[in-house]
C-alpha cells in the first residue's frame, strides 16, 4: 500500500533508511498511552554517519541536511513499529535537536528547520510540532545532529 508518506518522499527524490539498531542500553521506540517516544537518531548519508561541528568545521547547510536525515531516521523507526503501517501517524507532537555546535553558532533553530520541515511535508498539519533546538559541545560518535521525537498514533 503506497501512503501520502511515500509518495512525498518519492516527490522529493528521498528514501527511508534501514531503521537502526539500538548502539546501547535502550530501545528506539517506546509506547505509552497513544504516544511513542522514540529514542535520538543520528543523520546518515550514504550509509556514512555525518559528523562534525557546526560553526567549527561545518555549515549550516550541511547541519540541517543532517537534521533532516535524523529526520528520515525518526519515520523509518515509526514505520518499523507500526509494522510499515505509517497511516497510524495522527500528529508529529514534538522534535527534540541538539546540534553539535561551537560555543559562537547560535543557528540552531534554522539546523533544526532542516528535520521540521520534512516532517510537515510528510504529515501535512499533522506534522506540525512543539520543538526545541539546543546546542551542544558534542554528540555521540561525533554526530553533527542528534534528533528524538514524541509521536501520537491511533
Amino acid at each position: 500500500m503506497t501512503t501520502h508518506v511515500d509518495r512525498k518522499l518519492e516527490e522529493l527524490g528521498l528514501t527511508l533508511p534501514e531503521a537502526a539498531a539500538p548502539v546501547a542500553a535502550y530501545v528506539p521506540v517506546v509506547e505509552a498511552n497513544g504516544l511513542l517516544h522514540i529514542s535520538g537518531q543520528l543523520p546518515f548519508k550514504d550509509g556514512a554517519l555525518m559528523t562534525g561541528r557546526l560553526g567549527e568545521d561545518r555549515d549550516l547547510a550541511f547541519g540541517a541536511e543532517a537534521a533532516q536525515r535524523c529526520a528520515l531516521m525518526l519515520v523509518a523507526q515509526i514505520q518499523k513499529y507500526l509494522g510499515g503501517d505509517i497511516s497510524r501517524v495522527e500528529r508529529i507532537v514534538k522534535l527534540g535537536v541538539f546540534v553539535n555546535s561551537s560555543a559562537d553558532f547560535t543557528d540552531q533553530p534554522k539546523v533544526a528547520n532542516g528535520a521540521s520541515e520534512l516532517m510537515q511535508a510528510l504529515f501535512g498539519d499533522a506534522g506540525k510540532h512543539a520543538r526545541s533546538a539546543v546546542g551542544v559541545p558534542v554528540l555521540p560518535l561525533g554526530a553533527a545532529v542528534e534528533i528524538d521525537a514524541i509521536v501520537q498514533i491511533r
